[in-house]
């Protein structure tokens, strides 16, 4: 089966700098996958890699059939790969709608873009409640729901999130989780996810891949990772909020 999405052993440099080396991951269309491990082990780095905004110095990156890592950012944006960085980017001055429409700039069918802002609306029943009002003004939590929201308006076919949960109170990482699996399993998009909160990531996703200094060391199916000692040691020793009924990944992708 040829895979939906696949980077092959891919290298990634900083000037001298190796930040990621011989990476190769892939997902099948519909999964989540995720990515974890400790902050410098190269998830964002891949990510940038994925997403056209850092060059690979070795390897090659595929989705759906089509090599992307020759293709400008914008491009890549248009075959249907969609990034939500870390840090809740947001234009603090524009209204929660404002922002939101900045995500469907490449789109020219207003009622298929106005379609999807209903489904954002029910992602994220909020959004629609602080329409008008100025987006630097919300909360970091309901700040990080409009940017999904925000990528979501450019009806990608592979969301990738970048530490979603960073910095927001646990109530909305409840909320952000949930949301995630309805993005997956209703809207039918493949989703990356990189988390620090790593049993979350390992709940909601099919597959996961464990990077330390650069490469892969782990993969398995997030379920079996949930039970690994290398795994609970490693990452899963924290206290963390835990993420009750939102779901959990299914066993669709096959093991490495």
């Amino acid at each position: 089966m040829t895979n939906y999405f696949e980077t092959k052993r891919i290298e990634v440099r900083y000037d001298r700098v190796l930040a990621v080396s011989n990476v190769s991951i892939h997902m099948q269309e519909g999964e989540t996958i995720a990515l974890i491990g400790a902050n410098g082990s190269g998830k964002t780095s891949t990510l940038r890699a994925i997403t056209g905004l850092t060059a690979i110095s070795a390897g090659e990156i595929w989705f759906d059939g089509r090599r992307i890592d020759k293709m400008p950012s914008d491009a890549i944006v248009q075959a249907g790969v969609t990034m939500v960085p870390e840090g809740r980017h947001v234009f603090p001055l524009m209204s929660v709608k404002d922002n939101l429409l900045m995500g469907a700039f490449l789109r020219r069918d207003k009622a298929a873009v106005q379609e999807t802002m209903q489904r954002v609306f029910t992602l994220f029943p909020r959004l629609k409640e602080r329409l008008n009002q100025a987006a630097g003004t919300m909360s970091g939590g309901e700040q990080q729901m409009m940017v999904i929201g925000r990528a979501l308006m450019a009806k990608p076919r592979l969301l990738i999130l970048d530490e979603p949960s960073l910095g927001v109170a646990p109530l909305f990482v409840q909320e952000i989780a949930r949301a995630i699996v309805n993005i997956n399993k209703n809207e039918k998009v493949s989703v990356i996810l990189v988390e620090q909160n790593s049993r979350m990531a390992l709940r909601i996703s099919t597959r996961a891949y464990v990077m330390s200094i650069g490469r892969v060391v782990v993969n398995d199916q997030s379920r079996r990772l949930l039970l690994d000692d290398r795994v609970q040691k490693a990452y899963l020793g924290e206290e963390l909020q835990p993420i009750e009924d939102v779901g959990e990944g299914d066993d669709k992708g096959k093991l490495d």
